[in-house]
């Protein structure tokens, strides 16, 4: 694989998982009573959350993984089901934004976990580090990582705008893409697991 397939691979799919067009709505939601300028702050703090829950799981990810005694294909199945599900409430329009109540941060839950850095996106992290063959690729990724952050950043401080443009067909439009195309990815991350099983077997 080269080196280009490989980043640009790894910034759709953590993109997609990630899914920030799809957690504007939900972020508008859930700060829609904040001033403008705390609804930037919230915003960047949810960014922050998301891109250090991430780094951890992409330096530290495979260790955790070892001392619990979870193998990979466990972890890439079981995160491959629990994409399946997001995707079908994506599909379905069955979404449901968690609510807020006093003196919680929605910036460190639900939205810089477990909404934006997810098990989803820790497995898929896990996996491109894994695939990591030298220091460029290593480099690629860690740029990706950078890269979805930041777009992700810009989504939320821009929601407002973004939810006038769309308008709620648009966002709507937007999901459903997204959901088929993280149902996609959830199908090939649980053949992979499989194929991993019986390859061991």
């Amino acid at each position: 694989m080269t080196l280009w397939k490989y980043g640009v691979e790894a910034f759709v799919t953590l993109f997609v998982i990630m899914d920030p067009p799809g957690a504007a709505p939900i972020f508008l939601a859930l700060v829609a009573d904040r001033s403008r300028k705390e609804r930037n702050r919230l915003a960047m703090q949810a960014s922050l959350v998301a891109f250090s829950v991430i780094t951890v799981f992409a330096l530290f990810g495979q260790f955790i993984l070892r001392y619990l005694n979870i193998s990979l294909p466990a972890m890439q199945g079981a995160g491959g089901l629990l994409l399946l599900l997001v995707s079908l409430e994506l599909l379905t329009g069955k979404d449901s934004g968690p609510t807020t109540s006093a003196g919680v941060n929605v910036a460190l839950v639900p939205l810089g976990t477990p909404l934006l850095a997810g098990p989803g996106a820790i497995v898929a992290t896990i996996i491109f580090v894994r695939r990591i063959e030298n220091v460029k690729e290593g480099l690629a990724l860690a740029l990706a990582i950078v890269l979805v952050h930041l777009l992700l950043w810009i989504t939320l401080r821009s929601s407002t705008v973004v939810m006038k443009f769309l308008r709620e067909s648009g966002v709507n439009l937007v999901a459903r893409i997204a959901g088929l195309l993280l149902s996609a990815i959830a199908v090939q991350m649980i053949a992979d697991a499989v194929r991993a099983f019986i390859k061991v077997g």
